[in-house]
């Protein structure tokens, strides 16, 4: 099932949360320089999701049954994937920094794998431009990050 993201983030980031953990967004290893560079920010029970834009964030969240076997990168400027264990069987998209609520899905408690494929990264002129994020949520074990493609101008 597909669903439509469009709201106004600020920080250059948003959130793919379970609704029951911790708020660890202050630890030191979330932003670290590794996860700033790779535009993924992992901690238990949340992703951070690096934008190019900082305010208004344009995207699809897609919850699949397994792996997307896109092998093809082309369209994209950067994907990035990682995992986040779900235990409330709540997936919430927070904004930053307030963490509105975007939107709220039920699905079964366990390991998940995101994918976030990020596009028009060249398009962002200050505070906004046509920059898109693809994300995609199906059930997996591994959690740690992997970038599939890299972007390399911020």
């Amino acid at each position: 099932m597909k669903y439509p993201l469009d709201f106004y983030t600020s920080y250059s980031q948003f959130y793919v949360y379970d609704k029951d953990s911790p708020d660890l967004r202050d630890s030191v290893n979330f932003w670290s320089h590794e996860a700033y560079e790779d535009r993924l920010a992992i901690e238990e029970g949340m992703l951070g999701i690096g934008t190019e834009c900082y305010g208004p964030v344009k995207a699809e969240l897609e919850i699949l049954e397994s792996v997307n076997n896109i092998v093809d990168f082309s369209s994209f400027d950067h994907v990035v994937e990682g995992g986040i264990n779900i235990k409330s069987g709540i997936i919430q998209i927070l904004s930053c920094p307030d963490s509105a609520v975007q939107i709220e899905l039920n699905t079964t408690p366990g390991n998940y794998w995101v994918r976030i494929y990020s596009s028009n990264l060249a398009s962002v002129d200050g505070d906004e431009g046509d920059d898109f994020y693809r994300i995609e949520i199906w059930p997996g074990e591994n959690i740690e990050r992997t970038v599939l493609k890299r972007y390399l101008q911020r």
